[in-house]
């Protein structure tokens, strides 16, 4: 006998935890949700409640600090999985003109943590993956990283927030640093996102724009200083093959303006010093980082849990120059009692198809 096809029914409606408790009432009067992430920030939550017809104060449901607090660990949920884990930073209201009261909060994630300190310091003989260690224990965070790079002799913080700090050096060597939960992670963005979503116009993906533009690529990129352990300038070129493992079969920006308006050779020249490895990892993490904006696009999605910064997405039905991987680099998850929810999306990807 055969068996009736299991449907997979998508939850429309995302639910409210607050210190661990799900609020149900929260949930249901949920007026806007807003919660947004992107490669080179934290993520950050903002929900605003309709607030009147309890039984409190003036008879508005929430005007104590009871339920909605500073600092409460808050998590938004769809299903049984998680769109946003942070703490709330800041409690506002609103009074509209002939409408119903609503009171809102912003939450952070524990990244909020690394961006309001700020120092001055020196690590020395440190690799990236030793820094990390060193400023999650400093606020009480695990790490998991998944980086190899080279031990420096001295890498200075100057008057950055630590935040700023890491992000900096990660991006300096090809990767990228993120919290879920009190976990401090860190990765190279190839390894960052599992399988990839499939996204299908028509269908699960409700928007597509896409864009491919030469204007900022590079045939080369030279990574150039002064080496003080061997006193000799050391440098590095990278080129096409620093991105070959993400081509899949298309062509990179690289080729085709080699082929179309001749070389194009940028040239990094550091005053700090830098050693052979730093240059080659610097030359071909800023030439990843241009050659993976040749392709770019936004789009309009139904929302699911694995849509996060750093995912993989698989674009169908668009044709064949822009169907394929994409990474995601931003998303903003939306929220409206009129239209429902939906994420908002950007992304990217280093070549074109062949047509």
């Amino acid at each position: 006998m055969n068996q009736p096809a299991t449907l997979s029914i998508r939850p429309s409606r995302p639910t409210i935890d607050i210190d661990g408790q799900r609020q149900d009432a929260l949930g249901a009067g949920l007026m806007s949700l807003d919660i947004l992430e992107s490669e080179e920030g934290f993520a950050r939550c903002e929900l605003l409640f309709g607030n009147w017809g309890g039984a409190g104060s003036a008879g508005f449901r929430y005007f104590g600090r009871d339920l909605l607090e500073f600092g409460k660990p808050l998590r938004v949920k769809l299903g049984d999985g998680t769109l946003f884990d942070g703490r709330i930073s800041a409690i506002f209201a609103k009074f509209p003109d002939g409408g119903t009261p609503q009171i809102g909060v912003f939450a952070e994630d524990r990244l909020q943590d690394l961006r309001m300190t700020r120092r001055t310091r020196a690590f020395a003989d440190a690799s990236l993956a030793d820094v990390l260690r060193r400023i999650a224990g400093d606020h009480g965070l695990g790490t998991d990283l998944s980086v190899a790079g080279e031990t420096h002799k001295l890498l200075a913080q100057v008057n950055q927030s630590d935040l700023a700090f890491i992000r900096d050096l990660a991006r300096r060597e090809g990767a990228q640093v993120w919290v879920e939960g009190s976990t401090l992670k860190a990765a190279p963005r190839t390894q960052r996102g599992g399988e990839a979503v499939e996204l299908a116009w028509a269908g699960t993906l409700r928007e597509f724009e896409v864009c491919a533009d030469l204007a900022h690529q590079r045939t080369q990129v030279v990574a150039a200083g002064w080496s003080v352990a061997d006193k000799r300038a050391a440098s590095h070129e990278a080129g096409e093959s620093a991105i070959s493992g993400e081509i899949s079969g298309g062509l990179a920006g690289a080729a085709i303006l080699q082929q179309t308006f001749g070389a194009r050779v940028d040239t990094l020249a550091h005053a700090a010093p830098l050693s052979d490895a730093e240059a080659r990892a610097v030359a071909e993490a800023q030439f990843r980082n241009r050659a993976r904006r040749f392709v770019t696009a936004r789009g309009v999605a139904e929302t699911r849990d694995t849509l996060r910064v750093g995912a993989k997405i698989n674009i169908k039905g668009v044709g064949p120059l822009f169907e394929g991987d994409y990474v995601l680099t931003e998303t903003h998850v939306r929220f409206e009692q009129a239209k429902g929810l939906r994420t908002e999306f950007r992304c990217d990807r280093a070549a074109i198809g062949r047509g």
